[in-house]
């Protein structure tokens, strides 16, 4: 396997309100930072993540491709789904070793409609969506599965957005409930095998282990109170080889970071969600690579010498991926 790294990583200053940028507009300033931190102006390869639902626009993300130009012709491919995938697409592109850097980038505009009946779509539309049931209901019916107590709900909250207060890029919240706010946002993060991370960046992050894992569709069928589909994500990338300084996991709601330190098995003085993390701001589509990128900054600027990157997609922490980052 080619040794890949992160060698760059910028977002947005999240909004929870639509300022009226384009979504070129809103992806152009993160492009432009990762090409300055590393000095490139075109890659080898770059995959994007998005959600055509969020813009209602079928094929929304072509239009997205203004912010990085497509002329000359450039080698790209889209995931619909949060960027971490496409981040995941890279690093496989990244193995055949034609190819030496890639830009990911994820965006989302959740401002333009209701993301409570957005999310609803992914539901199957003969036995779930019927019954009414939406982001937060779900939540719930988790939440009471795992019945962990609300004191320890309530420190989780506290605990992120107080983090959240001192990330520029995030939202200043109060501290009542435990619902992640409505943002929207974008994020890029550049990618480079072999010696060429070590040209663009003086201290890359190297990725020492990646994975994801699914669970069934049905929550009927799973277990709610854990996440087995986390527990073999961080198994197959290597989260337990070694000490985890910090962990950026993608927790929507409180209950979800409780069955994810659980699923990744860590131990209580790994710093978990040093930036905030989704209860301080939630760019759909891009807040899972948010938290990769999150993590690689830490190790880049040599707060860590290992951390861990986490996303999250479908119903009750459905599906997850786990990345290690190392220096």
């Amino acid at each position: 396997m080619r040794e890949v790294a992160v060698v760059a990583f910028a977002q947005t200053a999240h909004t929870a309100h639509d300022t009226g940028a384009s979504e070129p507009e809103l992806i152009l300033p993160v492009i432009e930072e990762v090409r300055a931190r590393t000095g490139l102006r075109a890659f080898d390869f770059t995959c994007s993540g998005s959600c055509d639902y969020l813009a209602g626009a079928p094929f929304s993300f072509v239009s997205a491709l203004d912010a990085v130009g497509a002329w000359p012709p450039i080698s790209e491919s889209h995931v619909e789904m949060d960027g971490a995938w496409a981040l995941y697409e890279a690093w496989v592109r990244l193995q055949h070793g034609d190819v030496d850097t890639a830009l990911v980038y994820g965006f989302g505009k959740s401002s333009l409609g209701d993301l409570r009946t957005l999310t609803t779509l992914q539901l199957d539309p003969y036995y779930l969506a019927p019954l009414g049931l939406d982001r937060l209901s779900m939540a719930g019916l988790q939440r009471a599965a795992l019945g962990a107590p609300q004191e320890e709900l309530d420190a989780v909250v506290r605990r992120s957005r107080t983090a959240g207060r001192a990330n520029p890029h995030a939202l200043d919240l109060p501290l009542d409930g435990d619902e992640p706010p409505v943002t929207d946002g974008a994020a890029a993060i550049v990618l480079a095998a072999g010696d060429r991370a070590g040209d663009l960046c003086e201290n890359p992050a190297r990725i020492t282990g990646i994975a994801h894992r699914i669970e069934p569709h049905y929550p009927g069928v799973r277990e709610l109170s854990r996440s087995p589909s986390a527990e073999d994500a961080a198994r197959a990338a290597g989260v337990g080889k070694g000490p985890v300084e910090v962990a950026e996991l993608h927790a929507r709601f409180a209950h979800e970071e409780i069955i994810l330190r659980r699923a990744l098995d860590l131990p209580p003085e790994t710093e978990i969600n040093p930036s905030g993390g989704p209860l301080s701001a939630d760019p759909v589509m891009a807040t899972g690579l948010i938290r990769i990128g999150e993590a690689a900054r830490r190790v880049m600027d040599g707060r860590a010498r290992r951390a861990v990157g986490h996303a999250a997609s479908g119903p009750c922490l459905q599906h997850n991926l786990v990345a290690v980052l190392e220096v």
